[in-house]
């Protein structure tokens, strides 16, 4: 059981049979009544995201999940392909499992997949990934007086916001759990 202090951005729960990843919390303690947890929880199974309060104290069920690591092979226009790397096994996902994800496989990337009672429900990704520019507007001189940045588009189809020396077929680092350019890579 996990009790309503313990609760942390990332940490699962289980509520009536079904588990959510903790999105956001807040501890209210207001000036009168008891103090409560507010959260913010997504649906593990069906990725739909919900507020809900929690009354300080009260305890929540802790779900069966199991973290398999795997490599992301190649998407098969349904699905997504991915091999186990301990049991050299090879499962399919589909497009709602992998869901936003999608913008941040490459080959060969390893990732997690979290099982919950033997079934895939979600992959979770590395914090960085390294894909490479296939598009992106030629710098015009001037342009870097207002700071800013410019659009690009880069090999797995993802739309990020790039300083203006970023120029076609460079190697950017990007970050996962926000969508957003991290840093050039120069090798």
């Amino acid at each position: 059981m996990i009790a309503t202090s313990d609760f942390k951005k990332g940490v699962c729960i289980e509520l009536e049979g079904v588990p959510y990843l903790i999105v956001d919390f807040q501890h209210v303690k207001p000036g009168k009544g008891n103090s409560f947890c507010r959260t913010r929880i997504k649906n593990l199974l069906n990725n739909n995201t919900i507020d809900r309060t929690f009354k300080s104290g009260e305890k929540v069920g802790e779900p069966e999940l199991e973290k398999k690591r795997m490599q992301y092979l190649y998407a098969d226009g349904s699905s997504y392909q991915f091999m186990d790397l301990d049991a050299y096994e090879q499962i399919a996902l589909d497009k709602e499992t992998v869901g936003e994800n999608k913008y941040y496989l490459i080959e060969n990337l390893e990732i997690e997949v979290l099982y919950y009672k033997g079934r895939p429900i979600a992959v979770e990704l590395p914090n960085f990934v390294e894909v490479k520019v296939t598009y992106c507007e030629p710098a015009i001189k001037g342009d870097t007086v207002s700071g800013g940045g410019k659009p690009c588009v880069v090999s797995t189809g993802l739309t990020v916001t790039v300083p203006f020396h970023i120029k076609l077929n460079d190697i950017l680092k990007i970050d996962t759990r926000s969508g957003t350019y991290a840093e050039k890579i120069t090798k």
